[in-house]
Order: structure tokens, then C-alpha cells, then sequence
């Protein structure tokens, strides 16, 4: 019976194909070894555990928008150094290759599109770029998203992924979260729909301003979601913090959020809300 079995000396090199990077890859939750075409047509959702990763910006335009309805606004909008920042490198040069790194002006990406034949603005933050943070131009195209929301008397919809606001632009960053706040506040007065969508993470200022802030606040399952983290509020107060302690179902227990929603299930959600909210069903 030795002819069954393979010599692995003499294999040639031909014959030792090894996998190429990137086919296979573990998850974050559950260990699963996942085949990454299958994760891709399943919306980067493990189909074990149903643990959601990450995901560019592109992804939920694609998901939440109709096809062919897409228009990009402020692509080249990018945030300057006003306070010529710098820690290990400087700030201007982060940006420069973030940018290069993600093919991206700056941590949000603004659109106009339609949601199940329901036109809306629709922002979404990419953690890729310098992990989500807020500056100056995340603010201001997020501010210019809502004032074509309410020129265009549209609901307005964002996808909330940041580590909170960019420290290397100081006041200016923290400045952000009361613009889009009010901004947000006259599309109220608009009586037109904003729904906050978050995933995992939101953190920071960003959940302490606009991602909080919708009518309707949805996050995707087991989102990290909170302000300071885990760790620093167990150190700063010296307690062992409750099971499953910041995640979206414990939000969702805690009467901080609205529902959680599988990322298959969100064009679904988000349309039937919007058609009831702008009063077309």
C-alpha cells in the first residue's frame, strides 16, 4: 500500500502551491477559519457566530443605496493642519497618506442616492482613514450633507464608525460636534427623518454627538458603542463593569438605542422607517 502514499521530499516546488494570502482568514469572535469569498457574499458577516466585521465605507453605500442612484459629494474635501501638529510624525503627513493608504479625502464619505426609491443624503465614516476621527472636513461635509437634506427635502441617513474626535486639530475637531449638532437640530425643524446607523466601533465624541442623535438610533450587532473605553472606566473608578458592558444590546437593554439590526437586514429597516416617517406608507 506505500504507492498511496506521497513522498514529501521529492515534491517539487510546482507541486507545494502554497495558499495565497487573503483566501482564508479567522474570526474575530469565534476562531471560525473563514473561506474570504464566502464572508464577502455574506457581507463580511461570519456565518457561525454572526459576528460583523469591519467594512469600508463603499460596502454600505452599496448595501443601503439603489444601484445606479449614487452621487459623491465634497470628494476632495480634506482637513488642513492649523495648528501645525505633531507627535511621533506630522499631522499634514498622516494625511497625506492616509489619503494615499484609502484612496479618500477624509474619514466620511457623503452621498446622494436613493433607499428603496426614497431619495436621501447618506454619510458614512470609513475607520480606515485615521480610525473614523471627526475633524474639521468630516464636520463640514456631514453640515453641508443636511443642508442638502433639508434644500432638498430629503431624510438624511449616516453610518457612524470612529474612535471619536482628531486630536491633532484640537478645539477645532471638538468644535464639530456642536456644528453638526446644530445642523441637525434645523433639519428637526425641518421635520425631516435622520437615522443613525452604528457599528462597530463608536466611541468618543462622535457618539457623544451626531451618532446619538437620530430620531431612529439603530447599531449593527455587538457594536462596541460608548465613550471612553472599557478599560479606562474600570480603572478610573475601580469596578468590575457588567457582562457585555458598552455593546449594542446592552445599549439596546439600557434605553440608549432604538433597535439592533443585522447588517443584511438594514436596507429593509431603514426604508420601512423612512417611508413611515416621511409619511409615504
Amino acid at each position: 500500500m506505500a504507492w498511496f502514499k506521497r513522498d514529501r521530499e521529492k515534491l517539487t516546488s510546482d507541486e507545494k502551491r502554497p495558499v495565497p494570502d487573503g483566501v482564508w482568514l479567522k474570526c474575530d469572535s469565534c476562531g471560525e477559519i473563514l473561506y474570504r469569498k464566502e464572508l464577502s457574499r455574506n457581507l463580511e458577516v461570519c456565518p457561525k457566530c454572526r459576528y460583523h466585521f469591519r467594512v469600508p465605507a463603499q460596502v454600505f453605500i452599496d448595501l443601503l443605496l439603489d444601484s445606479g442612484s449614487v452621487v459623491e459629494h465634497d470628494q476632495k474635501l480634506h482637513s488642513t493642519d492649523p495648528l501645525e501638529f505633531r507627535d511621533s510624525a506630522k499631522y499634514s503627513d498622516r494625511i497625506v497618506k492616509s489619503m494615499a493608504a484609502t484612496g479618500l479625502g477624509d474619514a466620511i464619505r457623503c452621498v446622494s442616492g436613493s433607499l428603496m426609491e426614497q431619495p436621501v443624503e447618506l454619510g458614512v465614516m470609513d475607520f480606515s482613514f485615521m480610525g473614523g476621527s471627526v475633524g474639521s472636513a468630516v464636520g463640514e461635509k456631514l453640515a453641508r450633507a443636511i443642508d442638502r437634506a433639508i434644500a432638498g427635502g430629503n431624510a438624511l441617513v449616516t453610518v457612524s464608525c470612529s474612535g471619536g474626535m482628531r486630536m491633532q486639530e484640537g478645539v477645532f475637531s471638538l468644535m464639530q460636534m456642536a456644528k453638526v449638532s446644530a445642523a441637525l437640530v434645523k433639519l428637526s425643524r425641518a421635520r425631516k427623518p435622520y437615522i443613525s446607523i452604528i457599528a462597530n466601533p463608536t466611541t468618543g465624541g462622535t457618539t457623544a454627538s451626531f451618532a446619538m442623535l437620530g430620531d431612529v438610533n439603530i447599531a449593527e450587532p455587538r457594536a462596541l458603542i460608548g465613550f471612553a473605553g472599557p478599560r479606562v472606566i474600570k480603572q478610573t473608578i475601580g469596578q468590575d463593569l457588567p457582562e457585555g458592558f458598552q455593546t449594542s444590546e446592552f445599549l439596546l437593554e439600557k434605553g440608549f438605542l432604538d433597535m439592533v439590526v443585522e447588517r443584511v437586514k438594514l436596507k429593509q429597516t431603514v426604508g420601512t422607517l423612512l417611508g413611515h416617517l416621511m409619511g409615504r406608507s
